[in-house]
């Protein structure tokens, strides 16, 4: 993995003039943790710390949809026809590729970080074990899954949500699920920002989703959109008891008792402080 030196990059930060706040923005390296590098009070940061850093540098682009080196479905050609692409596209891409598929764009998946791995599995361990301890019908998933959001009427748009719920069993099949979940929950990453909080929620709403949350770890925010309810929206903080709708309250996801292991990377006003 190459990444810049400490001395490059302050080098280029004076040349380009760009802000801590541009450079946290392009590199996904949180706002703390960019001032602590350049003022020196972090000496030696990570060399993955530096590797995103170095980023900040290159010329800007959208880098949540799949450009090189993903190709065509089939070939070795670059994808060169985002807006168009189809279900069928979609189906044609190995299977070790994890994408999505949204108004005929593929986005590319990338690795999520350690942080964002505990809290979906953090929330969804929480939605399985009510399920389970009452008895419930509705099935939780964790993506992984391919979801296909509208059969009828929408053939170029796959997603992948990272927490989800289905109360109508019919809606699943042994490859994917067809149909609008219930619930939805999305962990924010710096590549699927834009995506979560503007397109998935447009397409959720669409689709019958009736509640979506957005999850954003490096805020420490939790923001609930009561879809079924004239969309209501609601904010809360990591720390806070916040109930789920579709169940009346009855489930509340307490993200005050979340385990050591996430809550190491946060202060005290939960914001993360990876480096």
């Amino acid at each position: 993995m190459a990444y810049m030196t400490l001395s490059e990059l302050k080098q280029l930060k004076n040349e380009t003039g760009l802000s801590y706040e541009e450079i946290a923005e392009r590199s996904g390296v949180p706002l703390s943790t960019v001032q602590k590098v350049f003022s020196g009070v972090t000496k030696s940061p990570r060399s993955d710390t530096l590797f995103k850093l170095s980023r900040a540098f290159s010329p800007i682009k959208d880098t949540s949809v799949a450009l090189e080196p993903a190709f065509e479905p089939g070939s070795r050609a670059p994808f060169q026809r985002q807006g168009t692409y189809t279900i069928e596209d979609y189906n044609r891409i190995p299977d070790n590729r994890r994408v999505e598929l949204i108004d005929g764009v593929i986005y590319d998946m990338t690795a999520p970080t350690t942080v964002h791995q505990h809290l979906v599995m953090f929330v969804s361990t929480t939605i399985y074990n009510f399920i389970q301890s009452n008895h419930g019908d509705c099935i939780p998933f964790a993506a992984p899954t391919d979801v296909r959001l509208d059969i009828l009427k929408d053939d170029r748009t796959m997603v992948q949500p990272d927490i989800f719920i289905v109360c109508d069993e019919k809606k699943i099949d042994g490859k994917n699920v067809k149909g609008a979940p219930d619930f939805v929950a999305e962990v924010l990453s710096p590549s699927t920002r834009k995506k979560d909080m503007t397109k998935k929620l447009e397409k959720y709403a669409d689709a019958g989703v009736r509640e979506y949350w957005i999850i954003d770890p490096e805020n420490g925010q939790i923001t609930v959109y009561n879809l079924e309810n004239n969309c209501e929206l609601f904010v809360y903080s990591f720390g806070q008891k916040v109930p789920v709708n579709i169940y009346n309250g009855k489930l509340k996801i307490d993200f005050g008792n979340m385990p050591k292991y996430i809550t190491k990377w946060y202060n005290e006003n939960w914001q993360l402080i990876i480096e």
